[in-house]
């Protein structure tokens, strides 16, 4: 049973997590095919985001009341449609639409998921059983640098994004072909609706316990989920003047170090448990690093490049942490819709960081390579520093001793 229900879905996130940053290396594609500027390529790229925002509550009250076999065929088939889309695009206008239309059909990918094992599998493996989920995650991550790149070898940009439709057509039919048949639905009085689902979200976003929870993990998840998936590869191009081949193998490195900090932003979680120091606690220290690291994107510190784009992932998989902790710090009755809002509130900023950095970057004049300066790059890092540590400021002087409440 338990490949039955967590190997189809762990498929479609893998695929979810390929897909959503495959861009980072067709950047330099398409920039010289469709002569995209900073802002184009940032608003078109974040575009998944938005839409994949947009759908988490519709996805969440269509899992309660089809289950996420049925969810996912339909699901993937409109990702599969979208991926179609963008590799017939010829223009800046299509490609958008068509990214969007990949967010969109990808956005239950991860919910399908996590409620396929709560219905199938015991709650005592559910732990583990999520870490292996945001593993898979994390090679799906790495299998859009490298592997990607080698593959360009063979293919185009658009042959590769057909190659991609296949396998999201493929992987829905795997799911509603192997995936066990969900329990029985609620009756028609049960279900939930749209309304109600976002009365509950709003419920949640005015829970003091959940606010103070995202105060210092919310910005900087939404950095990190904007600025991996595409202006890493930029950054390393347009400052690094690293060969394609370069960035490709060093956001291999990058990606893949989401699974090692997966790993040990647990290890490090359970040890710091056992000394009486809270998980928020722990998160608050990960974002401080994750914030340093960054830093030495603003001091352009040009002998570590290669360094800073490894340790921006690995540090950055700290704020992984957030669903974790809203889950235990809510009450139970809330925890459902608290994942939901969060996933809501999350890629929602990832948009708004990718579409907002390349607009950014926009305002300085490039080079003759469409290579931007340094200095873009490094106000861009100093504006995304200045509102992570608004965040964190807020959560230490809430929790430091002389306010009377303790730490952690």
């Amino acid at each position: 049973m338990f490949g039955l229900v967590f190997l189809p879905f762990a498929l479609g996130h893998y695929l979810s997590s390929l897909m959503r940053t495959v861009t980072a290396i067709l950047a330099p594609q398409l920039v010289a095919a469709l002569a995209l500027t900073p802002g184009q390529l940032g608003l078109m790229n974040s575009a998944f985001f938005f839409a994949f925002a947009l759908v988490q509550l519709p996805v969440g009250v269509a899992l309660d009341r089809h289950g996420p076999r049925k969810v996912q065929l339909l699901m993937l088939s409109v990702a599969a449609t979208g991926a179609l889309a963008f590799a017939g695009g010829h223009d800046y206008l299509q490609l958008l639409c068509a990214r969007a239309l990949i967010g969109l059909g990808l956005g239950g990918c991860f919910m399908s998921a996590v409620k396929a094992m709560s219905m199938w599998i015991a709650p005592s493996r559910l732990p583990s059983v999520h870490g292996y989920l945001i593993a898979v995650g994390g090679l799906g991550a790495a299998s859009a640098t490298l592997p990607v790149r080698l593959a360009l070898h063979y293919m185009d940009w658009r042959g590769l994004f057909l190659l991609l439709a296949a396998a999201a057509a493929l992987v829905g039919l795997l799911i509603y072909l192997l995936a066990p048949a969900s329990p029985r639905m609620q009756g028609k009085e049960g279900r939930p609706r749209a309304s109600t689902t976002m009365r509950a979200v709003l419920e949640v976003y005015r829970h003091r316990a959940f606010r103070r929870t995202i105060g210092p993990l919310l910005v900087p998840h939404m950095v990190f989920f904007g600025m991996q998936g595409l202006w890493m590869g930029k950054w390393l191009s347009d400052v690094g003047h690293y060969s394609e081949a370069a960035v490709a193998y060093l956001l291999y490195l990058s990606m893949a170090a989401i699974i090692f900090g997966a790993i040990a932003t647990g290890m490090v979680t359970e040890w710091a448990g056992r000394r009486g120091i809270a998980p928020l606690t722990v998160a608050a220290a990960g974002v401080a690093l994750f914030i340093a690291v960054q830093c030495g994107f603003v001091l352009d510190y040009a002998p570590s490049y290669q360094l800073l784009a490894v340790l921006f992932t690995l540090a950055g998989t700290i704020t992984g942490m957030e669903y974790a902790i809203v889950a235990q710090t809510m009450p139970p009755a809330l925890t459902g819709r608290a994942a939901t809002g969060l996933n809501l509130l999350i890629f929602l900023g990832a948009f708004a960081v990718q579409a907002g950095f390349g607009m950014l970057i926009g305002c300085w004049r490039p080079n003759l390579l469409q290579q931007y300066p340094a200095a873009a790059y490094r106000t861009g890092f100093g504006v995304l520093i200045a509102l992570q540590l608004a965040g964190l400021v807020r959560h230490l002087r809430r929790r430091a001793p002389w306010t009377g409440s303790a730490f952690g």
